[in-house]
Parts: structure tokens; sequence; C-alpha cells
């Protein structure tokens, strides 16, 4: 599993064998099922995850138990609850394997640890915080002015592999329309000539 992300950051950084040996060496590596969460709403968010292998999500329940999809976190990406992490707060969201999953964690001082020692990691990391603040300004965006039809096309588009692995409802909780309004948008997609 591991080698799996030291493939992953060696693609996207400078790294020496010391700096990968301390990446493991504070990393913990762990499979999970299935249906299983990483974290609930209410903990403290104790880790920053890499996904190895499988499918994560991200989200939030509201009261009467529907469930807003935030995000979802297929191999070679990253996924937290951020601020929980960050001020040790009770998380508002909740990360669940969609799929058997395989992920590689590291504690907040674990983090620190790496960003003082790995001066290329720490430059790593920041280059991601700005690709996720600037993916969550698109996603505002995109749920701001686009139609539900240009939603469900950006989606297939920039997710073509997400969107062939999770049922249609949690695809119509992600863009944030009905799963009726999915399906009649998925219809006609399919049912007019091309």
């Amino acid at each position: 599993m591991f080698e799996t992300f030291e493939n992953f950051i060696t693609a996207n950084g400078d790294f020496t064998p010391e700096d990968l040996r301390l990446m493991r060496s504070l990393s913990i590596v762990k499979k999970v099922r299935r249906k299983e969460f990483l974290l609930q709403e209410g903990e403290i968010c104790r880790y920053k995850i890499f996904v190895a292998k499988g499918l994560l999500k991200s989200y939030c329940l509201k009261n009467d138990g529907t469930e807003h999809i935030m995000r979802f976190s297929p191999e070679n990406s990253w996924t937290t609850d951020h601020i929980s992490l960050k001020n040790q707060t009770p998380a508002q969201s909740n990360i669940e394997a969609l799929e058997n999953s395989e992920v590689v964690m590291w504690t907040r001082e674990n983090m620190h640890e790496l960003f003082n020692s790995v001066p290329a990691f720490k430059v790593y990391m920041s280059k991601l915080i700005e690709n996720a603040l600037k993916s969550s300004h698109d996603r505002i965006l995109i749920n701001l002015s686009y139609t539900s039809e240009e939603k469900y096309e950006d989606f297939i588009a920039s997710f073509p592999d997400v969107f062939r692995r999770v049922p249609l409802h949690m695809v119509a909780s992600y863009l944030g329309v009905s799963r009726e309004t999915l399906s009649r948008i998925r219809h006609a997609k399919t049912s007019s000539p091309n």
C-alpha cells in the first residue's frame, strides 16, 4: 500500500530515499471495508488520508437523514476534515468507504514533522491546498450558475471513473439535484439523437 503512495508522491515532487523512509515511518497503513467509517460527524478528525486503492465519500447529514455528498475520493487523492484536523474541533462531516479500500494516513503531529523535516513535502502540500481551494471555488461557481444539465455534463467530464463506480442517487446528492431530475436528464441524453 505504501508503495502506491510512494509512486504517487515521487511523481509529484523531488524526494530523497531518506524523505520516503521518514514518510513511511510516520504513516499508518490501513485496509478499510466497504461502508466502514474513517470519520464520523462529532468526532475529532485525527488523520490526513491518502487513498491508495478504492473510493471514499465525504458527506454531511441533515436532520431528516438526507445525505449531502461534498466529495468523492478515488485512488491517488487525499481527504480529511480540514477544519476539524487543524483546530481539533468536532467534525461536521463523515468519511466513509464506498468500496473496500486501502489508505495511508498521517496524524496532525506527524504531518507537522514531515513539513519541518521534508521541505519538498511542504511545497507539495501547499500546491495541494491551492488546488483544493480552486476546486472548491469552481464547485461553488458551478452550483450557483450551471443548470442541472450542465452540472451533470461537468461531473461526467471531470470524474468519468467515479461516475461509473457510484449509484445515481449519490451523483444526484453530489450535484445538489433530486434523483428524479437526474434520471430525467439522463433519459433525455440517451434518447436524443446525436
